[in-house]
């Protein structure tokens, strides 16, 4: 079998840089022959790389998103493994992928298939979560830099000037149950649990063939902030709208 190891040398700290060699040798230990890439954003990385069997991707959300659109884009369907190596990895964890790299790697070669969904927006897939609104932004306007010197506390700068500046978007919401207006300051629509590991949508899960659309509703910046703690710690503030459906129109003004 052949394999092609796709990299993002920048998520997280840059740890599978230096286990390559490792992963190289676990894949070929189990008799696939693993060829790695560094990823380039600007490149499809399925360009010559058309007749492969698996595909094994190291990086964040971001890299698994990119890559997944550009399989699409291509027209290609290997098997597709995920060694977490960003700062979230929130779908690899929906699918209980060790932290680990070279966990991960045992585990990719040696593991068995699944299926998974997808979600697509305006032609584009999303593997684990589609979100606008405060916050939702602040893993990519958070530098790469900040994310592998602090962690996960690199997002707290961001996102305090974020919650500064809340403002409602006035949301008209059609789903496969129902039909109504809002006025909301977040909108997240989950095929995965989490974001940024938090545990936002409970009940979803990777394979049920649902999504799950979470709607926070403005108030004022106190309330508002208030309520996003409570559905936090407590899952249960009506201000927060909960629809699972298959499929969801999402407009605003």
């Amino acid at each position: 079998m052949k394999a092609l190891l796709l990299y993002n040398s920048h998520a997280g700290r840059g740890g599978i840089v230096r286990h390559i060699e490792d992963v190289v040798e676990i894949f070929r230990h189990h008799d696939i022959e693993l060829k790695s890439q560094e990823i380039d954003f600007n490149a499809n990385p399925f360009d010559g790389n058309e007749d492969i069997d698996i595909v094994v991707i190291s990086g964040g959300d971001g890299t698994l998103n990119y890559v997944v659109n550009m399989m699409h884009q291509s027209g290609v369907n290997p098997q597709l493994g995920i060694i977490p190596s960003g700062t979230a990895n929130d779908f690899a964890g929906a699918i209980g992928m060790p932290r680990s790299i070279l966990r991960a790697a045992k585990r990719i070669a040696q593991g068995t298939e699944h299926r998974v969904d997808l979600g697509k927006v305006n032609g584009m897939l999303f593997v684990n979560v589609l979100s606008f609104g405060v916050l939702t932004t602040t893993s990519q306007q958070t530098s790469e830099r900040e994310k592998q010197i602090v962690g996960k506390l690199a997002y707290i700068r961001t996102g305090a000037h974020d919650l500064r500046t809340m403002h409602p978007i006035t949301l008209h919401v059609k789903s496969d149950t129902e039909e109504f207006d809002i006025e909301a300051v977040m909108c997240l629509v989950f095929n995965g649990e989490t974001a940024g590991r938090i545990r936002l949508a409970p009940e979803a899960e990777v394979n049920d063939g649902m999504l799950d659309v979470l709607i926070l509703e403005y108030g004022n910046p106190v309330t508002t902030c208030i309520n996003m703690i409570r559905h936090l710690v407590h899952h249960n503030t009506d201000a927060v709208r909960h629809i699972r459906c298959q499929r969801v129109e999402l407009r605003t003004d």
